[in-house]
């Protein structure tokens, strides 16, 4: 079938991207002799659609399998979806909620069948949607976190880290969400910037001279829970106070003052409030002083169990009125409002989220983080960049025990079930608890199946094939900003299980390279949000430009750890590179290009030499830049030899060479293999557009399965790299010198060249000719024009009989502009050449090269000079 008229991708992305699933290239087979390659897709959530970070990934992901696959590896790309506990529950409890019932009427049993039903029905948009983008994943291997074999696996780790004391119950200060009434993850608040209150209140006495203490707080609320008052062990306005106990207003308890370095003496009064039950620090400094840890709110966060007027107020309430009475007895002594400081909010409710202590089920993580670590400092998993290793050490190598347990119904539920007397079980998978016996009704946290993602989706606990072939996988690609939430999880179970049921502590790395990019954000760099208005939808951008276009614009901004601002008219670019390179094709192959064996070097012309020596400059560089993750520096490369060397030059070159019988077969070989290589090079980028081309100049079944590009084996041509760069530059000088005098593109000006030898001359006055528009000078030619044009070699004359179409005062204008700036380099340089103090200071390379350019601004300012006198005289 011929190429259409004009590359139009929304017509063929469809029904390729489906050919390639039922061909069956993207199936990876486990008993392969190819050396194995493995991605395991992180997994997006059942509710979720795909933004931009998403499509960022799945590029990313789908360029190294894809080059990969044609390398000869066998590749496997694990496709699937994270049940996503909290999300989905909200989802499904918004549906029963305006169908006027809840989950508690429904039960527990029924109300998660309604979630499988949703999910059946409306969950995995997102899947949909990768094959928009091209996702070359397995998708006979698709996995969900709640299927029958990754809930084995789950239950599998929860066991063995339950029997290796890795895993207990305990009361501690975590992350409630009064709205969701369940502990959240860190990953899951969100820290915004909000104007609130900073209020200093006075405890103890409110005589002068009997003791007292003030102390400033922007929870007047939590006051309830207060059980001491913490000042700088060295705060000398204190060391009087500390020890001895003071009258709290509220509850008229007398709390101690106690000693802590935690406390700065330099904020505020130097003195705080301590509410061990409701905040991170005052629950470690509460530990240290064996201080009473009560809880003031429940699960809605309404005040409770204090036996004052206030329980049963909204904790926002509460702050109100406990400030009005404390104002009306005179014990606010300052407030500050607005007080602008950061505050937790729950990322899917919104609301405020209240740190409250709570009995939840906790992994113990001395151990695994300390393996986590040592993979990397040992060098058995990479990441990339190095610059981003002292963050993943900050992180595991100070990290708190992981709260695992949350209060929803929709996840796996925790395998621990409660008898008489207080007996607790934890039944290996397959068997049963006594009779009787009561299931936690607690889930686990959803990084607690994910992070077994690598291992559990190719059959862990069993011995499958597909762990021996693809396990460790071979990198795992993901933003920076969730490295410590998923990807220290990932590392440290990973090298708890180990490679199979039997090995224990200190097993295998999840994966070998951890490759981290930086985050989309918008063309002013700014990250983008629903709040400012500039997020931008991938499949908008698909329908629009194309799936290959928004694949570009992506991977040419994706360096390691680096952030990438994108707007439209970066994806508009990359449209216009797909059809650049239609075109460019379009014509070779109406030019009767086609790859084949190439002729002997020798025999080719310069133009020839020279494009395969730059096709193989360029395959070696990006190599390179894909082996370190350097996808931007890979996709320049390309962009600008597709673009600025192979269309913009070469053709224009071959063009010439086509319509010469004695040098076309040649030419058309040499058209036909460059296209053959850079469409290979550029498919794992854009898979559509070079899947058009490469199936039509090839005649072959698919670029998908096509070797990557190996090296041509040939030593560079110098002598061929000097012609066609003194051929650029004195056709760029040409041209330039035409638009200035306003000479019709297609008109043709009668020149001759002097100052080329004349096999120089023979050689590339062809080319000269064809693109600068000239035809050759005839007898009798008499020059009314003349440009000078400096090459590698030598200075040539151009001289152009442009009489009746010059016109003389743009080509004076033109000139006294260079001239103007040929005298400003002149006195710049004469000027630090004549400066004593620069001179002693300056290496002598330095002085050397602005030697150099004075030398060559002297030289040009005599020739523009000359030149302008000349055309004085007419």
């Amino acid at each position: 079938m011929d190429l259409p008229k004009a590359w139009e991708p929304q017509a063929v992305e469809a029904g390729l991207y489906q050919r390639w699933v039922d061909a069956g290239y993207f199936t990876a087979d486990p008993r392969s002799d190819k050396p194995g390659f493995s991605i395991v897709l992180p997994p997006p959530n059942v509710t979720g659609s795909l933004h931009m970070g998403h499509a960022l990934d799945h590029t990313l992901m789908d360029i190294l399998c894809r080059r990969k696959r044609m390398q000869g590896f066998e590749v496997l790309w694990l496709p699937g979806m994270d049940h996503a506990g909290i999300a989905t529950q909200m989802v499904v409890e918004k549906q029963l909620d305006a169908a006027g019932t809840s989950r508690h009427e429904l039960g527990r049993e029924a109300f998660v069948e309604r979630v499988w039903q949703w999910k059946a029905e409306s969950g995995g948009a997102i899947m949909e949607q990768m094959r928009r983008i091209g996702d070359g994943v397995d998708w006979g291997r698709e996995r969900f976190t709640l299927d029958e074999g990754l809930s084995r696996a789950v239950h599998t780790i929860f066991k063995k880290l339950y029997d290796a004391g890795l895993i207990f119950r305990a009361e501690r200060l975590v992350n409630w969400s009064p709205v969701l009434q369940t502990a959240i993850s860190d990953i899951e608040v969100k820290h915004e910037e909000v104007e609130g209150e900073l209020v200093s209140l006075r405890y103890g006495s409110l005589d002068d001279d009997e003791p007292h203490v003030i102390v400033a707080t922007t929870r007047v609320e939590t006051m309830l829970g207060d059980t001491a008052v913490a000042v700088h062990p060295e705060d000398e306005r204190y060391q009087h106070l500390i020890g001895i106990t003071v009258y709290h207003p509220i509850t008229e308890n007398q709390i101690p003052i106690v000693a802590d370095d935690y406390v700065d003496p330099s904020f505020g009064s130097g003195a705080v409030k301590i509410t061990p039950a409701h905040d991170p620090n005052d629950f470690e400094l509460g530990l240290r002083h064996d201080l009473p840890m009560p809880t003031i709110m429940d699960e809605h966060a309404r005040i409770a169990g204090t036996g004052t007027e206030f329980d049963g107020m909204d904790r926002f309430e509460a702050r109100a009125r406990i400030r009005e009475q404390l104002a009306a007895e005179g014990r606010v002594v300052a407030e500050k409002r607005p007080y602008v400081h950061s505050v937790g909010h729950s990322e899917r409710g919104g609301e405020v989220i209240e740190p409250r202590l709570s009995k939840q089920w906790w992994v113990k993580v001395d151990e695994l983080a300390r393996m986590a670590g040592d993979a990397v400092r040992d060098g058995d998993t990479v990441i990339h960049p190095k610059s981003l290793e002292p963050r993943w050490f900050s992180w595991v190598d100070d990290m708190h025990d992981w709260c695992i347990s949350r209060q929803l119904w929709w996840g796996h539920r925790i395998p621990i079930w409660y008898g008489p007397d207080g007996d607790v079980v934890c039944p290996a998978p397959g068997e049963t608890a006594p009779e009787g016996y009561v299931q936690d009704p607690d889930v686990l946290d959803t990084w607690f199946s994910s992070g077994l993602w690598p291992f559990s989706t190719m059959g862990w606990p069993e011995r499958t094939d597909e762990l021996a072939k693809f396990y460790p996988t071979s990198v795992l690609v993901t933003g920076y900003d969730i490295l410590f939430f998923w990807v220290a999880r990932m590392m440290m179970f990973g090298r708890f299980v180990g490679e199979d049921t039997e090995q224990g502590p200190g097993g295998k790395v999840p994966f070998h390279d951890v490759f981290l990019h930086g985050l989309v954000r918008d063309e002013q760099g700014r990250k983008m949000s629903k709040s400012r208005g500039n997020g931008i939808d991938p499949l908008d951008w698909v329908e629009r430009f194309g799936a290959d276009a928004l694949r570009f614009t992506l991977a040419r901004g994706a360096n390691p750890g680096a952030d990438l601002p994108v707007g439209e008219d970066h994806a508009q670019a990359a449209r216009n590179f797909a059809t650049k390179l239609f075109n460019a094709t379009k014509l070779a192959l109406m030019n009767g290009a086609a790859p084949g064996d190439l002729p002997a070097r020798e025999s080719l012309t310069d133009p020839d030499r020279w494009i395969l020596d730059r096709l193989e400059h360029v395959r070696g560089e990006v190599d390179a830049a894909f082996d370190r993750y350097e996808f931007g520096k890979a996709c320049e490369a390309l962009y600008h030899f597709a673009w600025d060397e192979f269309c913009d030059w070469y053709l224009e070159l071959a063009k010439v060479q086509f319509a010469d019988d004695a040098i076309a077969p040649a030419t058309r070989i040499v058209v036909g293999t460059v296209l053959d290589t850079l469409l290979r090079l550029l498919h794992p980028v854009i898979p559509f557009v070079t899947e058009t081309l490469w199936t039509k100049l090839t005649g072959q079944e698919s670029v998908v399965i096509a070797d990557w590009p190996g090296t041509l084996g040939a030593d560079r041509d110098e002598h061929a790299a000097r012609r066609i760069e003194d051929v650029q530059h004195l056709v760029t000088e040409i041209r330039r010198f035409r638009s200035d005098q306003g000479l019709r593109p297609g008109q043709r000006v009668p020149a001759r060249i002097v100052g080329l030898d004349q096999a120089d001359l023979a050689a590339l006055d062809p080319y000269i000719a064809s693109l600068s528009r000239l035809t050759p000078a005839e007898e009798g030619f008499t020059a009314s024009a003349a440009i000078e044009v400096r090459t590698s070699r030598t200075t040539l004359h151009v001289e152009l009989d442009t009489s009746g179409t010059v016109d003389l005062e743009a080509e004076k204008r033109r000139l006294a502009k260079d001239l103007a700036a040929a005298e400003k380099e002149l006195a710049q340089t004469s000027a630090k050449l004549g400066n004593e103090a620069f001179l002693a200071k300056a290496p002598a390379h330095v002085v050397e090269k602005i030697t150099t350019r004075k030398a060559i601004a002297e030289e040009e300012v005599q020739r523009i000079g000359e030149r302008l006198a000349a055309l004085g005289a007419r």
